[in-house]
């Protein structure tokens, strides 16, 4: 995954508007134009897309931590120059307060099995013997099983799971 996508992601399931992630960045030490914003928030076959850097991304989350979890004593933490998913997972699980019982949950909704012991493994240090890589499909996963907790099923799921909406009725003719 790339630092655009996981950016469209968040703000898709939160539903943040252009001025919520303006706000969002401002909370973590950066001011953006809307103009930054669009340009990063373009699909990824658009020729006007700008890549998203990761301190770019890491101040969002930090943001988006900030914002959720209230403003610590002291100064803002310092924005990584890169990330990995490792760190993108657990700047996430930091904002929303999950515990290891939730992201079980959430990984169900994506229809993802995964352990808390797996779980914790990627939250490990990476010099750790049980240290885990956070391999795109897990966040890729997750992020799908967020959206799934607080946007709902997509629309064509719903349809399909009821079949009296599949029946179709043609006219009668003479």
């Amino acid at each position: 995954m790339n630092n655009n996508d996981i950016l469209r992601r968040i703000r898709y399931i939160f539903n943040l508007g252009d001025d919520k992630v303006t706000k969002l960045f401002k909370h973590g030490g950066k001011e953006v134009s809307r103009a930054e914003i669009s340009d990063w928030l373009k699909k990824d076959d658009d020729e006007d897309q700008k890549p998203i850097y990761d301190i770019d991304l890491a101040v969002f989350l930090n943001g988006l931590i900030i914002k959720n979890r209230g403003k610590k004593d002291g100064e803002n933490p310092k924005p990584e120059k890169s990330l990995n998913n490792n760190q993108i997972f657990r700047k996430i699980k930091i904002a929303l307060s999950l515990r290891d019982d939730d992201i079980v949950e959430i990984m169900d909704l994506a229809d993802f099995e995964v352990s808390k012991h797996e779980i914790n493994a990627i939250f490990r240090n990476p010099s750790q013997k049980q240290y885990r890589v956070c391999k795109d499909q897990f966040l890729r996963n997750f992020l799908q099983g967020l959206q799934i907790k607080h946007r709902g099923k997509k629309v064509e799921e719903e349809i399909l799971s009821k079949p009296e909406k599949r029946i179709i009725t043609r006219p009668k003719r003479d």
